[in-house]
């Protein structure tokens, strides 16, 4: 990571200059300027209601983190949006259009921001207080709620950076809240938080039309017009919809989020809404999941931050005093331990570390654009760096800046689950060959689809309805060869794979072949499967996969017009496509106690990439330069198993 590249946002010392002198009220008035006066209109209107007048005190002195356009060509932009959003035109063709629109018309908008107490006006602020209150006061399913919490939850008037001022409480609750009025009553459920969640969460899903067919595309879509008819996101895109709309027909929730998974390239964003028993209740997958249900129990947490309407004063003293001013989040609160273990620990430091602060920072592995990516920030003395609330059995590295860039000054080390540290130290004085037949771990829906192949068939015949097949191979362990060696000597027209009873023929490539080439046909499969589905057997993306809806009796195969002898049959396991991937151009990393170190390119020939000579005790990495961006590191263990970190 280079310093350069970090892009740090200044709020032109709106928040991070000193304000010990003044009280952040008095502080956040003084830095309002000439839009002072709409403040304190809003305080002289509450002096006589002390509750009120608290929670506009808490709104204004938090305000000055919280940012705006400050170009109003924004809303030109938002017109096109909302053109494109009512109309029928496909959710990818919305998608893509708003991403040309972006780059063509309006490329640096987000580079234009405005702190909200430049900004807010009196009426907006009043407005939201009042309504705020009343649902807090009059809603049977926020009457369980403290003042606190009702200030994080219900009270504030946006719910996300860049979201205008545009009373989306009632556009959103005039839009989702219609099977609240017209609910079955019964004395059991009915008024509670979790009957009202459910209700408003299944009244947005039933209007709006929820496609998770996210890439690259425009600007966030945060106005409530099209909030409400959003045709296309990702997770946090529906996370906001989903708090706004509880928000605004007084459901108390929060938005939690972690900036990586423990063993993941990306993060996650979700609602927690604040139920009246059972504490804090989680949605797995934004809207699409009912709260309280599992939450993702496999999963590995470094970090889990709550977003809050409140200034977070000892990111705010990072600000004031690092050279590096890493963009962290500075309204947030950490909440890990209320999702995994943690631990508070202390990590051993290379010596002679010689850096431009008293601040590092813990990173796990990303591997994707960057190499570690930050989580955290912590504190050093006496060459040890020291981190608070840190999840369990995740790989991480301590790094710091010298002024320049960002280097490691730690060796990499995982904080297993019972809270110990174990470093990763290099030890090159040893060799040994090695077999890679992945490049990341295998999830259960991985191992799962491939135990679908052991009982499988290659079959080869030359009638049509295979009744005169003959068994080629049949495969007796899910881990197969990149290719089966077929003995024969007849030639037959009809080849198949023929899927193991149970198995719905899962596959996500067939491939027979003539010698050294891939000989083609024409694909044929069982009365049960679709052209669609016999045809992804041979596309070529191993992405794609043939599977037939009756669990029994699936194949699906080829038919050559002649005999045909095949000498060799590939079989593709259906999978995420991390196996080796034949022709990918792959290379063997090894950390050396300061950087990865390349053992070497090389073509995939085969599903096993093989190396001699590797370095017995070191982390190692498999980077794809070819496609996608699914890498973990791994480290070998006595019996010489993969452990993916």
């Amino acid at each position: 990571m280079n310093y350069k590249q970090i892009v740090v946002f200044i709020f032109t010392l709106l928040v991070f200059a000193s304000c010990a002198t003044n009280s952040p009220l008095d502080y956040a008035l003084e830095q309002a300027g000439s839009n002072r006066p709409e403040l304190e209109r809003v305080l002289d209107h509450y002096k006589s209601d002390p509750e009120k007048l608290a929670a506009a005190e808490f709104l204004i002195e938090n305000m000055p983190a919280h940012i705006s356009y400050r170009d109003s060509t924004i809303f030109k932009y938002y017109a096109i949006a909302d053109n494109l959003l009512q109309s029928d035109l496909l959710h990818t063709v919305i998608r893509d259009s708003l991403l040309e629109v972006k780059k063509k018309l309006y490329p640096d908008l987000d580079r234009k921001p405005i702190s909200d107490i430049k900004i807010m006006t009196s009426n907006y602020l009043i407005y939201t207080i009042d309504h705020a209150f009343s649902l807090w006061k009059n809603c049977e399913w926020a009457q369980h709620i403290d003042f606190n919490e009702f200030c994080e939850t219900l009270l504030p008037y946006k719910v996300t950076e860049y979201q205008p001022f545009d009373y989306w409480r009632d556009t959103l609750s005039e839009a989702f809240s219609q099977n609240l009025k017209t609910q079955l009553y019964d004395d059991e459920e009915t008024n509670t938080t979790y009957r009202t969640v459910d209700i408003v969460r299944n009244e947005i899903l039933s209007k709006v039309c929820r496609n998770g067919e996210y890439i690259e595309a425009g600007y966030p879509l945060l106005t409530a017009s099209q909030m409400k008819n959003i045709a296309y996101g990702r997770c946090v895109d529906y996370v906001n919809l989903a708090v706004s709309t509880y928000r605004s027909v007084g459901i108390p929730c929060y938005i939690d989020a972690t900036p990586f998974y423990g063993r993941f390239r990306a993060g996650h964003t979700w609602d927690v809404v604040v139920f009246g028993n059972g504490g804090d209740m989680p949605s797995e997958w934004d809207l699409a999941c009912e709260h309280g249900k599992r939450f993702f129990p496999a999963q590995r947490f470094p970090k889990v931050y709550r977003s809050t309407f409140a200034i977070n004063r000892e990111r705010v003293r990072y600000r004031n005093e690092s050279a590096l001013k890493y963009q962290f989040d500075y309204c947030v609160k950490d909440i890990t331990p209320q999702y995994t273990k943690t631990s508070d620990i202390e990590v051993e430091l290379y010596q002679n570390v010689k850096l431009a602060e008293k601040f590092c920072y813990i990173s796990i592995f990303n591997g994707h654009n960057v190499e570690w990516s930050f989580v955290d920030y912590g504190e050093m003395k006496d060459g040890k760096a020291y981190f608070k609330n840190i999840g369990r059995n995740i790989l991480y590295i301590v790094q710091g800046f010298d002024g320049k860039q960002i280097i490691n000054i730690s060796d990499p080390f995982i904080l297993h689950q019972n809270g110990s540290i174990e470093y990763y130290v290099f030890n090159g004085n040893e060799k040994r060959p090695l077999d890679i037949h992945r490049k990341y771990f295998e999830g259960r829906n991985v191992a799962e689809m491939r135990l679908r192949l052991k009982g499988g068939r290659i079959q080869a015949a030359n009638r049509a309805d295979f009744s005169d097949a003959v068994t080629m191979v049949t495969i007796e362990n899910q881990y197969v060869p990149d290719k089966f060696e077929i003995n024969d000597n007849n030639g037959y027209r009809y080849w198949r794979y023929l899927g193991a009873d149970g198995s719905h023929g899962s596959i996500a490539e067939l491939q027979f072949f003539d010698v050294d080439t891939i000989a083609t046909g024409t694909p044929i499969g069982c009365k049960s499967a679709s052209k669609e589905s016999i045809v992804k057997a041979f596309d070529g993306n191993y992405l794609t996969n043939f599977e037939t809806d009756e669990p029994d009796g699936a194949w699906v195969g080829m038919d050559f017009r002649t005999k045909k002898q095949i000498c060799n049959v590939r079989i593709i396991p259906r999978s995420d496509d991390n196996d080796i991937h034949v022709g990918d151009v792959y290379e063997l990393l090894y950390y050396n106690g300061n950087q990865w170190v390349s053992l070497g390119k090389k073509t995939a020939t085969s599903n096993v990439l093989h190396y001699d000579d590797v370095p017995s005790h070191a982390l190692y990495w498999v980077k794809d330069h070819t496609q996608g961006w699914d890498e973990r590191p791994f480290i070998l263990c006595e019996n010489d198993n993969i452990e993916w970190r």
